[in-house]
């Protein structure tokens, strides 16, 4: 039996094609997905990698073949496949490896009305059960069952999402926008221009065409070098804004009308705002948010001073959606850019929080960059990777230091968070490399460099 851990993560699965995986696999997915959530029928999406038709198309018949009715919905974003699971109220399986290079692919897990699939709620057992038919030589040998094979239909689904999220948000009374939005040759050339459609926004396109290759650059827009055609494109066009999305087009960065990045803790904020006034103005007399530990201390901040209650969770989005169905939160936020909507099934998407940041910027006269500014207040050092032998040792080393600073609270929800009167930092561990992650805040620059450094010397040493 073959081990399938480096090709199964704690969320979804993802591997280089066709080294660690093909569409043998791929079809042995699709009848263990059907197996282990019992469904009777099943929604299925791809991005625009090379290699995502045949993988669906072969996860499609390994469902097929198990009994259940799929209904194929082609090319997708990964928030477009959401909304049909939501819609259609199916399991869904999106084939995309989001940020990663061409020739990697993968498949993003969901039960009905999106609910994630991770490695506690059912993607380890999927897993083991793909083990079982694979063997050491890598053939997958797929047990029969006697059913009755399902039925492969197709289905568009780009209007109705569209529609979806446009009735979330109105934006028809806005001020014209020049809006600048790169691609990166990933979904989001599928999905912008007809959510675009009709809105008052003057749209500069960059890398609208669909290629699997990348060929302009990674589209990963939480690497910097990835934003700087851009910012360049902003300035150069006196745009209003500059949106980039992520290869799979659910993750939004947001750039300002001088070229500068938006803290994606400044728009969790902003998107937050919006979301408590509406749940208000709908009768929630305390509405609540949630963001995970490595956001700004803005978010929790703002919630408050508008009188709803902020969450704090682990970073991970099936941490995110666990927190917002036990607490009917109506929005979430994490650090990485991904926003988690109540009125989209607790799913995340980069798009609509794209359009709530449209809409405040419209509903106004002024720039984006002061609209940002109150929800910015804070110094931060953004992520910084260390490589280490010994991650336990380094964070224990860090918490010997910290753990007793007359002033300082410590906790260890997820790594390692000290905070003193004016500072903040996390440390936690890569599940899947050996680096520890560090995040520091303070109230000025100086303070958090000053903090930032101390950590890393003694990570480092």
């Amino acid at each position: 039996m073959r081990d399938l851990k480096q090709l199964v993560k704690a969320y979804d699965v993802r591997g280089v094609v066709p080294d660690q995986w093909d569409e043998s696999l791929a079809r042995a997915f699709g009848a263990a997905f059907v197996r282990v959530t019992e469904a009777t029928a099943i929604v299925v999406g791809h991005d625009m990698r090379p290699s995502s038709p045949s993988l669906s198309r072969a996860f499609a018949e390994g469902a097929a073949g198990y009994g259940a009715d799929v209904v194929e919905i082609g090319l997708c974003s990964t928030d477009q496949l959401y909304y049909a699971s939501g819609k259609l109220d199916l399991p869904g399986a999106m084939f995309t490896a989001s940020h990663n290079p061409a020739e990697y692919n993968g498949i993003k897990l969901c039960r009905a009305g999106a609910a994630p699939v991770g490695q506690d709620t059912g993607l380890t057992e999927i897993r083991e059960l793909v083990e079982s038919w694979t063997a050491e030589d890598d053939t997958v040998t797929v047990p029969a069952v006697d059913v009755k094979p399902g039925a492969l239909s197709a289905q568009d689904s780009l209007r109705g999402y569209a529609d979806h999220l446009l009735g979330l948000v109105d934006l028809t009374a806005v001020r014209p926008l020049k809006v600048v939005v790169d691609a990166g040759n990933g979904m989001g050339g599928h999905t912008v221009p007809t959510v675009f459609d009709g809105l008052p926004l003057d749209l500069v396109p960059m890398y609208f065409e669909l290629d699997g290759t990348f060929p302009n650059h990674e589209a990963n827009p939480l690497d910097p070098k990835n934003l700087v055609d851009l910012q360049a494109k902003v300035v150069e066009t006196g745009a209003d804004i500059g949106l980039a999305f992520d290869g799979d087009a659910d993750r939004c960065f947001v750039i300002d009308e001088r070229g500068e990045p938006v803290s994606p803790s400044a728009i969790t904020a902003l998107v937050a705002a919006r979301e408590i006034a509406r749940a208000r103005a709908a009768g929630e007399e305390k509405p609540t948010i949630i963001h995970n530990l490595i956001t700004s201390w803005t978010v929790p901040e703002v919630v408050r001073e508008l009188g709803a209650e902020p969450v704090r969770t682990r970073v991970g989005h099936s941490f995110i959606k666990q927190e917002m169905a036990v607490t009917d939160a109506v929005f979430g936020g994490e650090h990485s850019a991904h926003y988690y909507f109540r009125d989209f099934w607790r799913a995340d998407t980069g798009m609509l929080a794209a359009l709530h940041v449209l809409a405040a910027l419209g509903g106004q006269d002024g720039t984006l960059s002061a609209l940002t500014a109150e929800y910015d207040r804070y110094a931060a050092s953004g992520e910084i990777n260390s490589t280490v032998a010994d991650q336990a040792d380094r964070v224990a080393a860090v918490r010997a230091v910290y753990g007793e600073l007359p002033g300082t609270t410590v906790d260890e929800l997820d790594g390692l968070t000290v905070a003193g009167p004016d500072w903040w930092f996390n440390l936690r561990a890569s599940n899947t490399e050996p680096l520890l992650r560090l995040n520091a805040e303070a109230k000025d620059a100086a303070k958090m460099a000053e903090v930032r450094d101390a950590v890393l010397a003694i990570v480092r040493a």
